[in-house]
């Protein structure tokens, strides 16, 4: 315990009351040894720079409870990494800059239950860069992420109404395994068909 205090730049008893507190996992122990390795300095690290970008202990420790508790990247990616999005790999303070002060255990917890983020060690994963930079773009923009994420969950809904009925009519007319190949086209119409109804939208 000493060892990993002086190595987070903290007190023991500060160590203690982070333990306490469930902010950090217990030791593994070998007898009367209790042994910390590499997460639980991370984990401290973590904590560290989440104070330092003003969060209550109370609130980490709520985000913690939400980080642990979310789905784990196997889960996620389990039926093979995105063929198009790249997933990229986040520490938890790195999530809390892209969303300043938005970071909170319920936008975590939409957010680990629509896929867009997994969690692997003491390492976030975001399924896709590019929805993790709109999503930053319009919260710094003012839209609250709560939005954003309930807004994302209702595209996730057309999104999936879309894919099964150009698949199911690619699949109808086309050789064997030519869907894929062609889903350029199937995107290039969404995105038309998305440019004129914002078009009409904003013309009302």
């Amino acid at each position: 315990m000493e060892e990993l205090a002086k190595e987070a730049g903290i007190t023991v008893r500060t160590l203690r009351f982070y333990r306490e507190r469930g902010l950090i996992q217990p030791p593994r122990r070998e007898g009367r040894i209790a042994w910390y390795d590499d997460h639980h300095l991370a984990r401290l690290r973590t904590i560290a720079a989440l104070l330092e970008r003003g969060h209550t202990l109370n609130g980490i420790a709520d985000l913690a409870t939400a980080f642990e508790s979310g789905r784990d990247v196997g889960d996620v990616l389990g039926l093979g990494a995105p063929t198009e999005e790249e997933p990229i790999r986040l520490t938890p303070q790195e999530l809390a800059d892209y969303f300043e002060g938005e970071v909170t255990p319920e936008n975590l917890a939409a957010a680990l239950d629509l896929g867009y983020l997994a969690t692997d060690g003491d390492e976030i994963v975001h399924i896709s860069r590019r929805l993790l930079e709109v999503s930053s773009a319009l919260v710094r923009e003012g839209v609250p992420l709560s939005e954003v994420l309930e807004v994302g969950r209702k595209v996730r809904a057309h999104a999936d109404a879309l894919a099964d009925l150009f698949v199911e009519t690619l699949q109808a007319h086309t050789a064997e395994g030519e869907v894929e190949r062609l889903r350029p086209l199937a995107k290039s119409v969404v995105e038309a068909e998305l440019s004129m109804a914002m078009d009409r939208r904003l013309r009302k």
